[in-house]
């Protein structure tokens, strides 16, 4: 019985195997200055409100929320690094191929939406898909539209 996997694994992902015909329009992979930006603003954020909870509990020493949001979110950061920022989808005549053997038609994408530093495909069966740590979320969002033939894509 072969082992199921729920996530993708960055050592399993290779290139796209195309078929006769298609042709590699684009790849996207995740963009590091995005990935600190976004874990930045996360521990940050985190810092306020950890800090916040405990003023509000009556903690004489808040500053630890800050010392343990910023760690947290460092270390988990550190981890996941390599992993979130290799995965790559590949963006042809015909389908968008992801991670973990995802294939997905042009003609089954329903709409593209961008959400923080993510694109987000959503299919016509409802089905949701993120490109995380996107550089230019809306010029990945333009790509997709553009070689799915939506009218308006630009960029």
């Amino acid at each position: 019985m072969s082992e199921m996997q729920l996530e993708p694994r960055l050592e399993d992902q290779t290139g796209p195997d195309l078929e006769p015909g298609e042709r590699l329009i684009e790849s996207f992979s995740g963009n590091l200055k995005t990935y600190v930006k976004e874990h930045v603003l996360l521990a940050a954020l985190g810092a306020v409100i950890m800090s916040g909870v405990l003023m509000y509990m009556g903690n004489p020493h808040a500053w630890t929320g800050i010392v343990g949001s910023i760690a947290a979110i460092a270390v988990r950061g550190f981890y996941v690094a390599r992993e979130q920022l290799g995965f790559t989808w590949y963006l042809t005549n015909r389908r968008l191929i992801g991670p973990g053997e995802r294939s997905i038609l042009l003609g089954n994408i329903a709409k593209v939406n961008t959400i923080f530093s993510a694109a987000q495909v959503v299919t016509t069966t409802g089905d949701k898909y993120m490109m995380k740590y996107q550089a230019d979320t809306k010029a990945t969002q333009a790509a997709i539209d553009r070689a799915r033939g939506v009218a308006g894509a630009t960029a």
